[in-house]
């Protein structure tokens, strides 16, 4: 097949380009900036059509990854810049696959868990989760990060194409072994010691092994009669306090200092970024894959825990 990957130059992007390409697929990522990577890449602005859209007609898959970080303050710029990067791009890749004289069968598009509602008691799944915003004691980010996953959502939805397949990808933090990812970042914080609980530790963490990513994405390919929106995650999200307990257990690391509501608002102004991604409880399970008898390789966050820390310990060992 020919997979089409917009935005898919960062980290989700690189995990499923290197699985696809060892598939024997040809892969092509678009991307703001020119550069060398194992698979093609063809430049585009995100926002207006040109030559790349001859990549998505006659391609296979769409998967659309664009969106810039939400790992930054969210000042005004930032803001516009998350919201926009996410609608524009969605508007404009649905317009190239409008125009094509062969489309693609599938079009995949990146969305987030973080649409739920904040929530302890029950979790989330497509049927019966609560789309937030209406928490009365939510920050302001946290409404933000809600708004633009529906407008973002809603662009997807808006675009009228008959021939290809859409399904909306509401991920979870996906865990991978690579360098500068939520994985290796946590296990840097508890190898200097600061892996402990945050906030009250009570916030359901969501996750999925990249592995089971990877499946995910896989099935959904294949599975012609499934379309709309779809929750790629782990089906055991866990309190951080029992998250980060097994992540430093499997790092044998007995201790991890904790780190209380007011000093993380203060250190993540320091940091540059939002302390939403890390207190808001994100108890997001996959309904329709479970359903539809999709099996998870990893389940459970000390199984995942223990393979991911072994791939990390020797992609820093090849590196020394």
């Amino acid at each position: 097949m020919r997979i089409v990957i917009p935005g898919g130059s960062g980290q989700v992007g690189t995990v499923l380009a290197r699985a696809f390409q060892g598939d024997g697929h040809d892969v092509v990522i678009l991307s703001r900036r020119p550069q060398v990577l194992p698979w093609r890449v063809v430049t585009w602005d995100a926002v207006n059509l040109g030559a790349w859209r001859n990549e998505i007609d006659g391609s296979d898959v769409v998967i659309n990854l664009t969106g810039r970080s939400v790992n930054c303050r969210y000042g005004a710029a930032n803001r516009q810049e998350i919201l926009q990067s996410r609608v524009l791009s969605t508007k404009i890749v649905g317009e190239a696959i409008a125009r094509a004289t062969r489309p693609p069968q599938v079009w995949l598009q990146a969305s987030t868990a973080t649409i739920y509602a904040h929530r302890y008691d029950r979790a989330n799944d497509e049927h019966s989760g609560v789309i937030g915003g209406n928490e009365p004691d939510a920050p302001s980010s946290w409404r933000f990060s809600i708004d633009v996953a529906r407008a973002w959502e809603h662009a997807f939805d808006e675009v009228a194409i008959e021939r290809t397949r859409k399904v909306a990808l509401r991920s979870a933090m996906i865990m991978s072994p690579d360098p500068g990812g939520v994985f290796d970042t946590l296990v840097g914080l508890i190898r200097r010691g600061l892996g402990g609980s945050a906030g009250d530790g009570r916030q359901f963490v969501s996750w999925i092994h990249y592995e089971d990513f990877i499946a995910a994405v896989r099935w959904l390919i294949d599975r012609t009669d499934v379309h709309g929106v779809t929750n790629v995650a782990s089906p055991n999200p866990l309190p951080n306090t029992e998250f980060m307990r097994l992540l430093r257990q499997t790092c044998a690391v007995s201790f991890g200092l904790a780190a209380r509501k007011w000093m993380l608002e203060i250190g993540a102004v320091f940091m540059r970024t939002e302390t939403e991604l890390i207190l808001k409880s994100r108890r997001v399970v996959p309904g329709r894959l479970l359903e539809q008898g999709l099996k998870f390789k990893f389940s459970s966050w000390d199984n995942a825990a223990r393979n991911l820390y072994q791939q990390w310990k020797a992609m820093h060992a090849s590196a020394a």
